[in-house]
């Protein structure tokens, strides 16, 4: 997504510089001169003020749909250590149970 601000960027300056020298090189009176350069101007900020807020747009999407993966993958963390703390629990209890009996034998003897 960088690479794609940084093309826009520069696609919006090269065409800014662009109109800027047509203009500057065309022959015609200095207030024509000055207000295509303002219009151009004004133009290129527009241009780059939709730019800012589409970039905006797409990282506030990315960043929306990002939490809700790690909503999901935290969730699922989450179940899956549950379900291990359970099959460790139950493995410590028949342990136990070998342990305690065995406890049991010893003492028989």
């Amino acid at each position: 997504m960088s690479n794609e601000g940084n093309t826009v960027l520069g696609i919006l300056a090269g065409t800014a510089i662009g109109a800027a020298l047509g203009i500057l090189f065309a022959p015609d009176k200095g207030t024509n001169t000055r207000r295509k350069i303002a219009d151009q101007a004004a133009a290129t900020q527009e241009s780059l003020r939709e730019s800012a807020l589409d970039m905006k747009d797409k990282v506030s999407h990315s960043l929306a749909n990002g939490k809700e993966s790690l909503e999901t993958r935290v969730e699922s963390l989450v179940s899956d250590a549950s379900y291990k703390t359970e099959d460790v629990i139950s493995s410590l209890e028949n342990q136990l149970k070998v342990l305690k009996a065995k406890n049991r034998q010893l003492q028989k003897s």
